[in-house]
């Protein structure tokens, strides 16, 4: 007996009204992207393993899939190595290449081999498929979409703005209202590990902090302890972790508390000017916030770091996220190019709308008409309406054969299909057509010669 057929852990089959509403949230986003003058590129799926590794830190690099060289791929380790068990030392020589585990690298990686062609700044969107060997649970999956935005090469705090704006225009469009729009600012958390003693940790302190709404405070301080953050360090910062009141007032704290870092001084100007900007311009429903202990645990951010909430009462983490990266291009020769970015978590915000209700019913209808098939005559006078409809813009078919009319009803009523068009040899002959409306039951005729009757009709709905 054949085995079973089943999928990888951590990746999906999705139906068709699954892609319909994926599809939905794709064409929202990206509209917006267009709105905002964002331009659409692509890169390949997989990069060159040196191109990934070394970017997201240590945690990231173990959740980079790497593939194996093609061939014999044990051909090129020597005895030495592979008797030392050395899975770093084995992996450089087995895997050359790994998918890619976000969209950002590859675009840094991409305005450095395309610079002498990209009129700066260069502001672009992509929407592509990502993979992480990451442990899946609800809303985190091992290969799923992002849909990034970013600009590069231009270091006016206005980019984080309007990218404050472009999410609230995107959610508000999707109709979830009331997301929390959290930010914070690198410069704010160097000078924080600067303030408590901590400067030369500043990876292991942001890396730590930024578990906190997973983990807890007590595993927070448990970790920094264990990354060899001083108790005396700890007990500085823990106040931060319940930081409240006010943006202004938070920024007012901070300002007192990093008045001595220059840093961190410059990460709460930052943030004031942002502040300010937004709530001059006005957002459509989105809420701005400061979150002191959002850390993002990505190396590469620089400046503002921002993350989405959902509207309060759903379970789920970050539905979007990003920040400035003013120097990541360096890694790849290419210096001094100022960058910002947010991404939009489509898996996650697929999960919101579902449990929201706020996906719209006609997604359901993949087939608007079905013309029933009596027969060969009857089918080819159906298939040249299904012709004109398909003409006019409106989801038509025919049945594919004469089966049991109520065989043909009943794959109707499983397509959701809203009209139903008979033509029968008694309709053949008095070159008509009648329309059953599915969900009243109702019965008209319309002349075939006439069809854009109906097609009026339909526009009318």
């Amino acid at each position: 007996m054949a085995k079973k057929p089943s999928i990888p852990k951590g990746t999906r089959d999705f139906t068709p009204t699954e892609v319909a509403k994926r599809n939905y949230i794709v064409d929202i986003v990206k509209k917006h992207f267009e709105i905002f003058g964002f331009q659409p590129i692509e890169t390949p799926s997989f990069e060159n393993s040196d191109t990934l590794m070394g970017k997201y830190g240590d945690e990231g690099d173990r959740l980079i899939f790497k593939i194996l060289n093609s061939g014999d791929f044990l051909r090129k380790v020597d005895e030495a190595t592979y008797a030392r068990r050395d899975t770093s030392a084995l992996t450089t020589k087995i895997s050359e290449k790994a998918l890619r585990y976000d969209l950002t690298v590859p675009f840094a990686r991409y305005v450095v081999m395309n610079q002498n062609d990209i009129d700066f700044p260069f502001k672009r969107y992509q929407i592509q498929p990502v993979w992480r060997a990451d442990r899946p649970q609800k809303g985190r999956f091992r290969e799923f979409y992002q849909c990034d935005a970013d600009v590069v090469g231009a270091d006016s705090l206005l980019q984080e703005v309007e990218f404050v704006q472009l999410y609230d225009a995107v959610f508000s469009d999707l109709g979830l209202d009331g997301v929390n729009i959290k930010i914070n600012n690198r410069k704010i958390l160097a000078g924080i590990a600067e303030a408590i003693g901590a400067k030369d940790l500043l990876v292991d302190f942001t890396v730590a902090l930024d578990k906190l709404d997973k983990i807890g405070a007590d595993g927070v301080k448990k970790e920094m302890s264990d990354k060899g953050i001083s108790e005396e360090s700890i007990a500085k910062v823990e106040p931060l972790f319940s930081l409240t009141g006010s943006n202004s007032e938070q920024l007012s704290v901070l300002k007192n508390l990093l008045s001595n870092s220059v840093d961190g001084s410059k990460g709460v100007e930052e943030l004031t000017y942002i502040f300010e900007t937004v709530e001059a311009l006005g957002l459509k429903s989105a809420e701005l916030s400061i979150d002191v202990t959002l850390a993002r645990g990505l190396n590469y951010y620089t400046g503002a770091i921002l993350e989405v909430e959902a509207p309060s009462g759903v379970d789920m983490g970050s539905i979007g996220g990003g920040g400035r990266y003013d120097d990541l291009t360096g890694i790849f020769g290419l210096p001094d190019v100022s960058g910002v970015g947010i991404s939009f978590g489509l898996d996650r915000i697929y999960l919101v709308l579902e449990e929201l209700g706020r996906f719209p019913e006609t997604l359901e209808q993949s087939l608007e008409i079905l013309c029933l098939n009596f027969g060969d005559k009857e089918a080819m006078a159906a298939l040249r309406l299904v012709s004109q409809l398909r003409e006019a813009g409106f989801k038509a078919d025919l049945y594919p054969s004469d089966a049991k009319i109520q065989k043909q009803f009943k794959y109707a009523n499983k397509r959701n299909v809203p009209y139903v068009i008979l033509i029968g040899e008694k309709e053949l002959a008095e070159e008509s057509f009648v329309v059953k409306d599915m969900e009243s039951g109702s019965q008209d005729t319309y002349a075939l010669k006439n069809w854009d009757d109906f097609m009026q009709h339909l526009k009318q709905k």
